[in-house]
């Protein structure tokens, strides 16, 4: 358990420290942050399997057109994800982006009711009312629903529901969206570049570099994180979750000096609330068996 618990906390702490990173690219828009996420991911990860030979896979998936379609749709949903993110992160506004991925692991469950059928427990309906009402505290206070947690709980869930009956590993998963993605990277910034829009050529040498970075930055949690998940439970996964979210509020708080004022701290109380009341349901729930065995 100690190496797996190790393995998904740091990638969770990694995570959490995504704003240190897109903060530091202020000056390269968006868009364009994404498009070389997308081409230094590819890279790195191709990489990866050349090292570790790891290829079978491409042709198993070249054969099969509805697996190649899942994966384009679950990468335009990580790449749309990527965007609102980033623009949050240079917009100043971190805080908005932590509650999208507070509220992700209760999107999820209704995901799964949704989609997949799910039974719902009592628990788990408790959290997801709980939560839907600081939503609400939150949309009444600002005037407006708080659309940035919203999109990029909804993208990421919906990824992860994609993700969940895909038969590719992540490291595969991510080669396979990268590579469709790849071509719609490099004309973006093939037009960049004609339009003298492109920030790499002219940028400085550590610019350049802190862009080359976004490979290892976006591939590296994730082969922690499924290092991790392969040698610890769920519940426990579940729990170190909120390492990530924790982290981006706390940035943005203390570092960046977001506005956090008394109604907005409700709010998230609110949803905190919730996720304790799911985390506390989930341990139980998955204490009985065990119990029941001994």
């Amino acid at each position: 358990m100690t190496p797996g618990i190790t393995y998904a906390a740091l990638a969770y702490t990694l995570w959490g420290l995504f704003p240190l990173y897109f903060k530091s690219l202020q000056g390269v828009a968006s868009g364009e942050v994404v498009a070389h996420r997308i081409i230094w991911s590819l890279a790195f990860v191709l990489g990866v399997l050349t090292v570790r030979r790891q290829w079978g896979w491409l042709s198993q998936a070249a054969r099969q057109p509805r697996l190649v379609g899942a994966f384009a749709l679950s990468g335009l949903l990580l790449s749309g994800n990527w965007f609102v993110y980033i623009w949050a992160v240079q917009h100043d506004r971190v805080v908005d982006a932590s509650l999208g991925y507070f509220i992700t692991p209760l999107v999820n469950v209704l995901m799964g009711y949704a989609v997949l059928h799910e039974r719902l427990r009592r628990g788990q309906w408790a959290a997801v009312l709980l939560a839907a009402s600081g939503v609400a505290w939150l949309t009444w206070q600002a005037g407006t629903l708080p659309w940035i947690g919203l999109i990029l709980a909804g993208t990421f869930a919906t990824y992860g529901l994609l993700r969940k009956v895909a038969v590719l590993g992540p490291l595969e998963g991510l080669a396979l969206e990268t590579l469709l993605l790849f071509p719609l990277a490099l004309l973006a910034m093939a037009w960049w570049v004609s339009n003298g829009q492109g920030s790499f050529a002219g940028a400085t040498p550590g610019l350049q570099a802190l862009l080359v970075l976004a490979g290892p930055v976006t591939a590296v949690p994730l082969l922690l994180f499924a290092a991790g998940a392969r040698r610890i439970t769920l519940a426990t996964l579940g729990l170190l979750q909120y390492i990530g979210p924790t982290l981006q509020l706390l940035l943005g708080v203390w570092l960046y000096r977001e506005p956090f004022a008394p109604a907005t701290a409700a709010g998230y109380a609110t949803i905190w609330a919730a996720l304790a009341v799911y985390s506390a349901e989930g341990w139980l729930h998955s204490r009985r068996p065990a119990a029941a065995a001994g």
